[in-house]
């Protein structure tokens, strides 16, 4: 605990420096000096939006000449660890940082992100949605800009379901009912189930209307009986065939399930909608045959979680001033506009829903009253590792046999450990 404490202080004491040098001019803190040198930017966008957002980032270099972008594409399963060693040991980390929604209140607890509030990379902030600025904040200060927000919803092959004749289902019950037609029918699963990712376990459990957290009580609740309903629906799914999992790779082997037809439908966001449109049943005059619904609902309700993206400056940045207006590059509404339109993504600004290209917009069009709908997640500091005790519960249950209420309950126990303060 003491080398931790150490590496936040020191993070904390270079993000005073690198303000306190703002004033004369030659930093950013205040948003004054000049733009230029050189901004790392750690993007940690997929396989389908990476090319776009390299080609977006090398763009601000037009904007400002005397800047340099070093583009470097970090996998999102190695981001955050990445990150943390990276500021922990004040060597390498990135000026500019895409960080998951959980991630902000984490870094920040540790001293690793430079507060934004009265720097240029929060102009028009009255423009972003409230939701999505709400994960920007973490005890009164906000340490990123919202860049993108989204939700999950049930992707679907129009022409596997109509072949089976079938509809979009409502609820997993009714998927479940339907799963035999389109096996025999098509020869395709109904579902591939995400079992390998923690946030694809936040359906099932508020659709059977629970949470992770009672925030306000500084309770536990995963450990209750909608916990332990949720892991049973799902290993029902899959027992009775309806559903298909992989613990290894889901985010890869699901989606190419999906994109060659070999599953019907999938849970899955709009960052994988230009994936999607990659593979065989869904690529050139083919593309409306993808559709999306809203998440099936479970035995009590229906709702998914929010998430989304967020840009954070790294606190020990030499170039606070250079990464500051790259973060606002980044998430304005120009680039906005631009990703709804080449990717589909959601926008965080209200002013771009105003866009007719993106109004337009079939998947914009469906997510954002999903995103409306969307369960908030519990923005604390420990929020990001709340995650790994569900996935080794999840695959517990998945894949090694454990009872749907052992796995939940060990959830319970893991979450204490994590809130010393929560019972």
């Amino acid at each position: 605990m003491r080398r931790g404490i150490g590496a936040t202080a020191l993070v904390a004491a270079l993000a005073l420096a690198a303000t306190a040098c703002s004033d004369d001019g030659d930093g950013g803190g205040s948003g004054s000096g000049k733009v230029e040198g050189t901004v790392t930017y750690w993007d940690t966008s997929n396989d389908g939006e990476k090319a776009t957002y390299k080609r977006i980032a090398e763009d601000f270099e037009k904007k400002y000449p005397k800047v340099d972008v070093r583009y470097v594409h970090v996998n999102f399963g190695d981001a955050s660890q990445k990150f943390k060693n990276a500021a922990g040991g004040n060597s390498g980390a990135p000026d500019v940082m895409r960080t998951e929604v959980a991630w902000v209140a984490d870094f920040a607890n540790l001293g690793y992100l430079a507060p934004l509030d009265g720097t240029p990379a929060l102009e028009d902030a009255g423009d972003y949605l409230k939701a999505a600025a709400g994960s920007t904040r973490f005890e009164g200060k906000t340490y990123a800009v919202p860049q993108v927000t989204d939700t999950l919803g049930l992707f679907y092959n129009k022409r596997l379901l109509k072949e089976a004749g079938v509809g979009v289902p409502t609820s997993f019950a009714e998927l479940k009912r339907n799963a035999g037609k389109i096996k025999d029918k098509t020869g395709a699963t109904a579902l591939y189930l995400r079992g390998d990712d923690p946030y694809w376990f936040l359906p099932y459990l508020y659709g059977e209307g629970g949470d992770l957290l009672d925030t306000e009580a500084r309770k536990v609740t995963v450990d209750e009986k909608p916990g332990a309903d949720a892991l049973a629906a799902m290993k029902d799914l899959v027992d009775s065939g309806a559903a298909v999992t992989d613990s290894s790779d889901g985010q890869e082997n699901g989606i190419k399930a999906f994109q060659d037809g070999k599953a019907a439908m999938i849970v899955d966001g709009p960052w994988d909608i230009a994936l999607a449109r990659e593979g065989r049943e869904f690529a050139g005059e083919r593309k409306d045959n993808l559709g999306v619904a809203p998440v099936p609902a479970g035995s009590k309700a229906q709702g998914s979680p929010q998430g989304g993206w967020n840009l954070s400056v790294y606190a020990g940045s030499k170039n606070l001033r250079a990464a500051q207006e790259f973060a606002k590059y980044m998430s304005s509404a120009e680039v906005q506009k631009r990703t709804a339109e080449e990717l589909s993504l959601l926008p965080t600004r209200e002013s771009v829903y105003a866009e007719p290209s993106v109004r337009r917009n079939e998947m914009v069009r469906f997510f954002r009253p999903a995103v409306g709908k969307a369960v908030q997640r519990p923005w604390i500091a420990q929020g990001n590792a709340l995650f790994e005790p569900i996935r080794v519960g999840v695959d517990a249950v998945l894949a090694s046999g454990r009872s749907p209420e052992s796995a939940a309950g060990k959830m319970g126990d893991q979450f204490r450990k994590l809130l010393k303060d929560y019972r």
